[in-house]
């Protein structure tokens, strides 16, 4: 996976609100009422310039699909290129400084077998066996499935952040999470006009907490 460029990040950024001056009072409505608006289009440049290697999704599309977001990706599938497309909604998400942990429930999930592929899994996408209702459940038999995802069943998926090693053991990270997460929590997350907007929860009755980590 491509490392991310911080000068290139911030010249797009620039670049993307001189073309979008709209932006900026947008956010700053949101900021009145404790919401972040992240454009659709950051998304999408992310997923362009952060993708790449063999077994990483490519072609990635990213739409609005209130509440959630319509994706759509190409993957490798040990060895059988597939077309996904699904519609993710966020229904939870739970941070504090040992756990990031985000349930979502998806739906409309579509296989599609591209075109000269021929494998077992191939044969199993297109003789229709799966049951693509429930995602959750597929996902709940991956061999040696990733840490990160700890419950799936039926539409539902809950993965937690904090069990990716390089998340787990980042300092800086956790020590921000101590910090900010006794004050600022988040209700929900939804998206709207291209957007997707971050909805957030103020505690100041955590202020003594984010002191104490902050001198800890």
């Amino acid at each position: 996976m491509a490392r991310p460029d911080p000068k290139a990040i911030l010249s797009a950024a620039k670049s993307y609100l001189q073309q979008h001056p709209e932006e900026v009072v947008r956010a700053l409505r949101g900021a009145l009422g404790l919401r972040i608006g992240v454009p659709l289009d950051a998304l999408r440049y992310f997923a362009r310039e952060l993708g790449g290697g063999k077994k990483m999704p490519k072609d990635i599309a990213i739409e609005s699909a209130p509440p959630g977001l319509r994706i759509s990706m190409t993957v490798d599938a040990m060895g059988t290129s597939l077309r996904v497309s699904l519609v993710v909604f966020v229904e939870e998400l739970r941070v504090t400084a040992d756990e990031i942990r985000v349930g979502t429930r998806i739906s409309e999930l579509r296989l599609e077998v591209l075109e000269g592929t021929q494998s077992p899994i191939a044969a199993l996408v297109q003789s229709g066996a799966l049951d693509l209702s429930k995602p959750g459940n597929l996902v709940a038999f991956i061999p040696k499935r990733p840490p990160m995802i700890v419950d799936a069943k039926d539409d539902r998926i809950v993965v937690d952040v904090m069990k990716i090693p390089k998340v787990e053991t980042h300092a800086k990270l956790r020590k921000l999470l101590a910090i900010a997460t006794p004050v600022l929590g988040v209700r929900a997350i939804r998206s709207k006009d291209d957007h997707l907007d971050v909805h957030l929860r103020a505690t100041p009755s955590g202020l003594p907490a984010a002191v104490a980590a902050a001198r800890g």
